[in-house]
């Protein structure tokens, strides 16, 4: 008895909405976490470091926790906590109104980075490179949109 193969379609893509774009989220915070989890450092605290680290030079206390803010949607009094435990563990360092890198804070920032763009790399081989740009632009407007809702609704 032989036989016939039926080629399968494949599945379709999942709908474009909030719960996949949070999942994707999740999954690569997760993944970041656990590499942060070797160095002590919170996701929270990655991102608000990442700005003082790659701006080259001291940042104003008052605009890191303002981007922050805006980054996490968090409140600014969970923002300047997460500072102060930055600049507890010696990652930032105050200079008057301004904050700076620490030569630690240099040092953990280089290692996390270069372990998760490894990773990154993982995960991004072989999408297309046009998928990828209409993947960024649609988060783009998405985003946008989102934070529009956000400002809409505080008001």
């Amino acid at each position: 008895m032989t036989t016939t193969s039926r080629a399968t379609a494949p599945a379709p893509a999942p709908a474009m909405d909030s719960r996949l774009i949070g999942v994707a989220h999740y999954a690569a915070r997760g993944v970041l976490e656990k590499v942060l989890s070797r160095y002590h450092v919170t996701f929270q605290e990655m991102v608000t470091l990442r700005p003082v680290a790659t701006a080259g030079g001291p940042v104003e206390h008052d605009r890191l926790v303002g981007r922050t803010v805006a980054a996490l949607k968090a409140d600014e009094a969970a923002v300047r906590d997460v500072i102060g435990q930055l600049i507890a563990k010696g990652l930032l360092a105050a200079e008057g109104p301004r904050l700076r890198i620490t030569d630690a804070g240099r040092t953990f920032y280089a290692g996390a980075s270069a372990e998760t763009a490894e990773i990154a790399a993982r995960i991004y081989a072989d999408i297309p490179a046009e998928d990828l740009a209409a993947a960024a632009r649609v988060l783009t407007t998405v985003t946008e949109r989102a934070d529009a809702e956000l400002a809409a609704l505080a008001s």
